[in-house]
């Protein structure tokens, strides 16, 4: 039986275990109920006991993910591209849908553009986030001085924490903007969002690269399981894709300000 381990540090794995680490994109748990049917699946196509890992925040993962912890790592493409620069990990597919980073604010608020953010309160998940790095980005580029920037662990709690007026303004990723309960959704709108980035991509660690053949044969038929297909309706990631040229690159512009992150937090 498979065992989850939430906050792994600095464990040495088995070599028949295959470790797959997950950006902390939501809780841990919801984080093992989406990925088990992958799990569930690359075990019995790799023949070989798989475990699904994730971290306190994407600077611990990406700490980890650097220091070899994992066979294959699950993030987003900031970190993906800072793995495959610092840590030799190979990309090897990513999702359809189109990653959006977003700015959201009350519906029928006082935001009406970015100069109505001057010294309001901003709210990023995880400093080393790509959605909180992007929205940093954006405040910079439209001149924007705030208060403070708060950091929290889960978009939802980003949602609840602008209705109750704790902040002006939130960043998160369209997606998950998208899941909120629609009676939660309602009360707000988009004021900014990016150009597609890169969203969650796989990147296989270089030690597992006699295995990659057989890992891409493996994901690419679960894509057309019963419960993949379930994963990605419910998630509005509409299946998997191979990256296109010079995407990973694309990410460049964040690998500096997400390596220093990752070395202020150690």
């Amino acid at each position: 039986m498979c065992l989850l381990f939430l906050f792994v540090s600095g464990i040495t794995f088995a070599s028949d275990v295959f470790v797959i680490g997950i950006a902390p994109h939501t809780s841990p748990r919801v984080i093992l109920e989406m990925y088990a049917p992958l799990r569930t699946y690359l075990e019995k196509s790799l023949d070989v006991s798989v475990e699904i890992v994730t971290a306190p925040n994407y600077e611990v993962l990406a700490q980890r993910g650097l220091a070899q912890e994992f066979d294959m790592a699950i993030t987003t493409g900031h970190q993906a591209r800072l793995f495959q620069k610092d840590a030799n990990y190979t990309p090897l597919l990513t999702y359809k849908a189109d990653f959006k980073a977003v700015a959201l604010v009350l519906a029928n608020g006082p935001i009406k553009s970015p100069a109505d953010l001057k010294d309001e309160n901003v709210l990023g998940l995880s400093p080393a986030s790509l959605v909180t790095l992007w929205g940093q980005h954006w405040l910079a580029d439209n001149k924007v001085v705030s208060r403070s920037i708060k950091y929290i662990s889960a978009s939802d709690s980003v949602a609840q924490l602008i209705i109750s007026g704790d902040a002006a303004v939130g960043f998160t990723s369209l997606a998950n903007y998208q899941k909120l309960h629609p009676e939660v959704r309602d009360k707000l709108q988009i004021l900014a969002e990016s150009e597609p980035m890169a969203g969650r991509v796989y990147m296989l660690n270089s030690r597992r690269l006699p295995m990659q053949k057989k890992i891409e044969t493996a994901l690419w038929t679960f894509a057309a399981t019963p419960e993949a297909l379930k994963y990605f309706e419910a998630n509005k990631l509409e299946g998997y894709r191979s990256l296109k040229p010079g995407e990973m690159e694309a990410m460049d512009p964040y690998v500096d300000e997400t390596r220093k992150l990752i070395n202020d937090a150690k």
